[in-house]
């Protein structure tokens, strides 16, 4: 059983699981895309939002924690400069994962992690959204109000076709077999 297991091991030891995350958080910072393993991306996930998190204190102490995990002074400065003033309303969820399908070779599963972009663009097109689906419901009820309910006398119609159907298809059936057998 899998009680309280908090994290993937990606068949690696300790040393080798944080380093190769710390790199892949560098590698994710400077350049804000990379491309790996879904359970990478996964793992790796937990590692960049922490980081974004630290980045949005904007303390001594916090940087210097990022450095403790990402150990790339220009990774840090991007984190705290850039990226963390992208994220200043949202509270987590800052990363995305495209699954991309699998890997030639050994079919290992692809995917894309990436930071999302500034929140400003993603508000605009929400607004428009919900300017729309209110149209769209405004414009259901006007339909709703304007037609008549069904009569529920119909569907008990159809319900005695289908048992008289059955009857006679069962009907057929033994007809059938008694033929066979003589």
């Amino acid at each position: 059983m899998r009680h309280h297991v908090d994290k993937r091991k990606l068949n690696r030891t300790t040393s080798h699981r944080k380093a190769m995350l710390a790199n892949m958080a560098t590698s994710l910072v400077l350049h804000d895309r990379i491309e790996t393993t879904l359970p990478k991306a996964k793992e790796l996930r937990r590692v960049a939002d922490r980081l974004v998190t630290l980045g949005k204190k904007q303390t001594l102490h916090a940087r210097r924690k990022a450095l403790s995990m990402i150990k790339d002074k220009n990774a840090v400065h991007k984190l705290f400069a850039e990226i963390a003033g992208r994220f200043e309303g949202r509270n987590g969820g800052y990363t995305r994962i495209y699954k991309l399908g699998f890997r030639h070779g050994d079919d290992a599963p692809m995917a894309v992690i990436e930071y999302l972009q500034k929140d400003e663009e993603k508000s605009e097109k929400t607004e428009k959204k919900t300017v729309k689906t209110k149209a769209k419901a405004k414009a259901e009820k006007a339909v709703k109000k304007t037609s008549k309910p069904a009569k529920k006398a119909s569907s008990k119609k159809t319900t005695t076709k289908k048992s008289t159907a059955k009857k006679t298809t069962t009907k057929k059936k033994t007809t059938e077999k008694k033929t066979k057998k003589s």
